[in-house]
């Protein structure tokens, strides 16, 4: 090969560019033409099938979603009867370190006097 001569297929010019486009879009094109056309029955199938699997995931998800919010909800009750737990145990604690009237110390008081009665 001569130095002044350059393979074409290392410099295309662009008309030679453009027209392997043109023929490879045409062979494409043909390629496209010439597959079989779907059989509706076949299309309809698939088309159920994927109704079918469309519907399952939608039902699993669904499943997911019930048992996520049923957990929620138990989480919600445990801490709520925590709560509760811990409001009454501060009310109970309250109330025994509330000072005593007057009337509840005399009968207090006459309580313990007659269970030591009672014991002699």
């Amino acid at each position: 090969m001569l130095d002044n001569q350059v393979p074409s297929f290392k410099d295309p010019s662009f008309s030679d560019r453009a027209a392997s486009a043109g023929t490879a879009k045409q062979k494409a094109l043909d390629q496209l033409k010439a597959k079989p056309p779907v059989d509706p029955a076949l299309m309809a199938e698939r088309r159920e099938a994927s109704d079918k699997q469309d519907q399952a995931l939608a039902q699993e998800r669904a499943t997911k979603a019930a048992a996520v919010a049923a957990g929620k909800a138990e989480k919600i009750a445990a801490k709520a009867a925590e709560l509760a737990r811990v409001a009454a145990a501060e009310a109970l604690k309250a109330a025994r370190l509330k000072p005593a009237s007057p009337e509840e110390m005399k009968a207090a008081r006459d309580a313990r006097y007659a269970a030591r009665k009672a014991r002699k």
